[in-house]
């Protein structure tokens, strides 16, 4: 690959504020992250597209490899969403998934898959979720479903049992005409865990809760009443969405105080999970509710990306898997049949951050706009990661100065993560970049010549610019 290096002080001819310093400790501190996982950043496929998504979009497969070639690990998939609990195992069906809408942009409010499905699925390099239906109340059916993916998938890590049972209701054959609250959801997962997971002599496979949000149905409240079904639980997890199409505010989305508030609930739900003994994971997120809004396709959706990744890797949660829904009709989608999404670049970056790393550690205080983490290999720092995120749009382009401290090389190198405006598209030809690349649509393909930053450590210092809405990593 063709690189340039270009010093530091050439880049972000923009006005400056007064600077920030962070100290680099030489070895993790207390407020350390855990140990890492391989990938923690992961994907999850709504269920009546998994098989569209992987055979007829040719974007999927290279933007996965991409992300596989930072970390050396495929990023884990998970297969579900909504339509995982409209859809039925039709064990004759010779097609992956069959179904009709009216209108492509749509989801089918119905569904049968076919042992096609689970096959596709074993074809995937890495560790795969698959969802299968609660709401409908076909236990048998579900179980038959279950014992097929454990038979075919060797890669498989986990089975959720239904979707989001917050939004179940008394209409919904699971509810069998009662009213649908916390205490009858609890009770049914637990019983379905045992009914699924004696059939599959299986223990240690059910990532449980599925719960949007915390309220009125938590992990917390879950755990209390599991009693012996926590042994057939991998993982408990969450999905969570900050913004709402209908109110969604960019620059709160991206702010780095901002995401610490926003996910500070889930705190209790990180420390429900591990006083069980088992992780807990963002099972299905993204920037906004339904698909996204007008904030989901910009480059400030790809930057909270980033920190969100950090903030919540740093709460404890081990993996996130961010949704991609309907082809065709998804704002947040990092890909799609013939644009990139800027999204994808901050989740490459997060990636790329991450990658080979065993611990993550602020260096800031969660209550500015500027963010600062120490990314720690064997013991010892190799990268830290700055974030700006003040939102800009339009007129002179505001920066901050961050200067890193205690470092004991005579120089580093940097790569930074930019595009023209916070709320840049790519459908709008306001491609971010990734030291100076970018992904090319349709394909997913890395374009262009990479660019190295270079800074000069002098007494155990090196001072960087950042933009507003820019991020950089310093490797050390």
């Amino acid at each position: 690959m063709t690189r340039f290096l270009v010093p530091a002080y050439f880049l972000g001819f923009v006005a400056s504020t007064s600077g920030l310093t962070f100290h680099v400790p030489t070895t993790p501190p207390s407020n350390a992250s855990g140990q890492l996982t391989e990938a923690p950043v992961g994907l999850s496929l709504e269920f009546f597209t998994f098989p569209a998504y992987m055979n007829d979009v040719a974007a999927t497969k290279a933007c996965l490899q991409n992300l596989k070639d930072l970390s050396g690990t495929w990023p884990p998939l998970r297969i579900g969403g909504t339509t995982q609990d409209r859809a039925t195992y039709d064990a004759s069906s010779n097609s992956a998934v069959t179904y009709s809408v009216s209108n492509p942009a749509d989801a089918p409010s119905s569904l049968t898959f076919g042992p096609a499905f689970m096959s596709l699925a074993a074809e995937y390099g890495g560790k795969v979720t698959v969802g299968l239906n609660r709401r409908l109340n076909d236990l048998s059916n579900t179980v038959d479903a279950a014992i097929l993916a454990t038979k075919t998938i060797d890669n498989l890590y986990a089975i959720e049992l239904g979707n989001e049972p917050n939004f179940f209701s008394s209409s919904d054959p699971i509810a069998k005409g009662a009213s649908w609250g916390a205490s009858a959801d609890y009770a049914s997962q637990v019983a379905w865990q045992d009914a699924v997971c004696t059939n599959l002599s299986a223990s240690g496979i059910i990532s449980a809760g599925i719960y949007f949000g915390t309220s009125p149905m938590s992990i917390a409240g879950l755990t209390a009443v599991e009693g012996n079904a926590n042994t057939y639980v991998k993982d408990y997890c969450s999905h969570n969405y900050p913004q709402s199409p209908n109110t969604a505010d960019l620059a709160g989305l991206m702010g780095h105080s901002q995401i610490a508030t926003q996910i500070k609930p889930f705190a209790s739900e990180v420390s429900a999970a591990a006083a069980q003994g088992k992780s807990h994971i963002f099972g299905e997120t993204e920037s906004a509710t339904q698909g996204g809004g007008g904030i989901s396709p910009t480059f400030g959706a790809g930057l909270w990306i980033l920190d969100y990744v950090m903030q919540t890797l740093l709460m404890g949660t081990k993996a996130l898997y961010f949704h991609q829904g309907t082809i065709g009709n998804c704002p947040y989608c990092w890909w799609g049949r013939y644009n990139m999404g800027s999204p994808y670049y901050g989740a490459y970056f997060a990636t790329m951050a991450l990658a080979n790393a065993d611990q993550i550690a602020p260096l800031d205080d969660q209550t500015t706009s500027y963010a600062a983490y120490a990314i720690y290999k064997d013991g010892a720092p190799v990268k830290v990661l700055l974030y700006n995120s003040d939102y800009y749009t339009s007129g002179t382009r505001p920066s901050q100065t961050f200067t890193l401290g205690g470092l004991s090389s005579s120089s580093v190198t940097a790569k930074r993560l930019t595009a023209p405006y916070s709320t840049s598209r790519v459908d709008r030809g306001q491609d971010p970049t990734v030291a100076g690349q970018k992904f090319g649509n349709g394909t997913c393909t890395i374009q262009g010549t990479e660019v190295i930053e270079t800074g000069t450590v002098s007494s155990g210092q090196v001072t960087f610019t950042l933009a507003a809405s820019e991020a950089l990593l310093v490797y050390l």
